[in-house]
């Protein structure tokens, strides 16, 4: 049975005035009352991100790289370049440029128990034409960095996806998840791998994981049966599948156990106790790809924007007037180029490629239109009556915004289906989606959960799609005490940028103020950071673990916090990246109106503990031996 779930629907139109395409369920969602007050501020002080917008991949990778007690960030531009960004005591420096070229899913940890940080980068395969195999990165707390060598036994070319650390057998070696697009040229080596720590230093193939298809390596790794050995949930193309760890890095298709229907159109998955229980819960956004030809219209300002790729293409002719008016055209190379008029000239653009043009041409510099469109690319030209044609060929997906469109005919949008959260109950995920008021229809890409107003209860930040044409404001679920969900209309999360697709988020405290802060990226856009500034009477405690005591990896390690009765569990690197793998070694807790916490309980994946009893709230606490 096939399990895309829709409502009846009817179009929102958000309290700030900005339109999403988004649509609500018959029954009106549940919000928080709006207030004059709003909770997130873009952090521009704090951080200077590039002012570009450029394509994107997956999440930020969060890491107290140096080890100095602050969370550094690894931002990717797909297809242009890993930027590291050093938090220095709650400012970020400029952008340093670890890596140049096609890069994909990040792993950070320490695999060979130096003390100093690993980063493993996979790497794009230039559309299979180019296969490569990962890359390795050291980082000392000096923040001197080192380009690693190759494996003993070099790890496989792959037209590189997912890169993720974590540990298969509970020894307390970190092993890796690799895996890779699948290539049609060799079916039996399967591109998606295994690889176990030796203890010496060195990966090795240990076994292949079950064979993808498409873009089917987003994985999440997880312990859904609670039996303390790693399990993944894998998605991304067609229906999601279940595979249960055995201890021994192989894995078992639990899929029809756990799950009583198929889950399709799957974008994230996030871990979420959502009820307090002490096991984990699953969030998972839900949406469509971009149609081919799919185009937006916002009258009010009178832009058009439009989403193309795979063949020839040719919109409605514009109505504009003298000057055309482009803003962030992106394509790919080698089908990036403009050609104007009826000569069809080529554009010549004032600025690299691989950012979003800009681009204004006067009519009488695009005079008619081509016989033939023969060259691959998009061609605009001018043809009198205050109109112009833009068509063309590429085969990259390809948009753009075109300013002062006096109309264009409406194009019937998808309106999307319900995210889902599925609650851990014996052995089998339920879905309690409509009960917990989550059943808006949406079109979203991503999920951040956190406390956010520490209240003691998860919520949930949403990166939606978007609209092309304008601004976005993203989506925020508030947790109220497990019972319900209701929508914040006063978090101020809005992406300014036009053109611009939602990607990735993560949730961080780059400032240690207690409060839960959000990196999130738009693909084809820019990459932002909001800053929390609730002001409540709530409390929190953040919990630093690092090593154990036997120098083994926090990553996986459980953190459970107990006040007033009440109990919460959190999975150390654990977040929705699709294809990377954070190492956020500072948990955060709210705690409501509870001034202290009774009991902190770690467990790391190999069996050691550490526990404490009776820590005063509003603190970072340093776990220490």
């Amino acid at each position: 049975m096939i399990y895309n779930k829709k409502y009846i629907s009817s179009a929102i139109l958000l309290a700030t005035g900005f339109m999403t395409m988004s649509c609500s369920s018959s029954k009106a969602p549940k919000t928080v009352e709006s207030s004059p007050i709003t909770h997130f501020s873009e952090a521009t002080n704090d951080i200077k991100l590039e002012n570009a917008n450029r394509r994107k991949w997956d999440n930020a990778v969060i890491a107290d790289l140096d080890d100095d007690g602050y969370q550094d960030l690894l931002l990717t531009d797909h297809g242009f370049s890993i930027k590291l960004y050093w938090n220095n005591k709650g400012k970020y420096g400029k952008g340093y440029d670890l890596l140049m070229g096609d890069t994909h899913g990040i792993a950070v940890g320490d695999f060979n128990k130096d003390g100093i940080t690993d980063i493993l980068v996979s790497r794009g395969g230039g559309s299979g034409d180019n296969s490569r195999n990962a890359k390795l990165f050291h980082i000392d707390n000096q923040r001197n960095i080192t380009e690693g060598k190759e494996f003993d036994e070099p790890l496989e070319f792959m037209r590189g996806r997912t890169s993720k650390f974590y540990d298969g057998n509970n020894n307390g070696e970190l092993d890796l998840l690799l895996l890779g697009f699948p290539g049609n040229k060799n079916e039996k080596n399967i591109p998606s791998i295994s690889y176990k720590n030796d203890g010496k230093g060195q990966l090795a193939l240990s076994s292949r994981l079950p064979k993808t298809m498409k873009d089917g390596q987003k994985l999440l790794v997880t312990d859904f049966n609670n039996d303390k050995i790693s399990d993944f949930i894998l998605y991304g193309n067609a229906r999601i599948t279940m595979h249960q760890g055995n201890g021994d890095l192989t894995f078992d298709d639990v899929t029809d156990k756990w799950l009583s229907e198929d889950l399709l159109d799957v974008t994230s998955i996030s871990e979420i106790d959502y009820d307090n229980d002490g096991d984990f819960d699953l969030f998972l956004t839900t949406g469509k790809e971009l149609n081919i030809g799919e185009t937006f219209y916002d009258e009010a300002s009178q832009t058009f924007a439009f989403y193309t790729s795979r063949g020839p293409f040719e919109f409605e002719d514009l109505v504009i007037g003298d000057i055309f008016d482009l803003e962030n055209y992106q394509s790919q190379w080698p089908m990036q180029d403009i050609y104007i008029g009826e000569s069809g000239y080529k554009y010549e653009h004032p600025s690299e490629y691989h950012q979003g043009q800009d681009i204004r041409l006067v009519n009488s510099n695009a005079l008619g239109w081509p016989d033939k469109l023969d060259k691959k690319g998009i061609y605009v030209g001018y043809i009198g009556n205050d109109t112009w044609r833009v068509a063309g060929n590429t085969w990259s997906p390809t948009t753009g915004v075109i300013h002062g469109v006096q109309s264009y005919p409406a194009y019937k949008h998808d309106q999307g289906m319900a995210n889902i959260l599925l609650e851990n109950n014996n052995g089998k995920f339920i879905d309690v989606t409509e009960k917990l008021g989550l059943g808006e229809l949406s079109q979203s890409n991503a999920a951040a959960v956190g406390d956010y107003d520490n209240n003691g209860f998860q919520d949930i930040f949403i990166v939606e799609r978007g609209n092309l044409a304008t601004q976005n404001q993203q989506t925020l679920w508030l947790n109220q005490e497990g019972s319900i969900f209701k929508k914040s209309l006063s978090h101020n999360i809005i992406s300014t940028e036009l053109g611009a697709i939602g990607l990735g988020a993560e949730t961080l405290d780059y400032d240690q103020d207690g409060k839960l802060d959000i990196i999130f990226a738009n693909d084809r856009g820019k990459w932002h950071l909001f800053k929390n500034s609730w002001e409540n009477d709530n409390n929190y405690i953040e919990i630093e673990v690092k090593n154990s005591a036997n120098g083994v990896s926090p990553i996986g390690a459980i953190i459970t916090v107990k006040a007033c009765d009440k109990s919460q569990v959190r999975r150390l690197g654990s977040s929705s990246a699709l294809y990377s793998q954070s190492r956020d070694n500072i948990i955060h807790f709210g705690l409501g109106d509870c001034d202290s916490v009774e009991n902190v309980e770690v467990n790391w994946p190999n069996g050691e503990n550490f526990s404490t009893d009776i820590i005063k709230a509003n603190q970072l606490y340093k776990v220490t031996f």
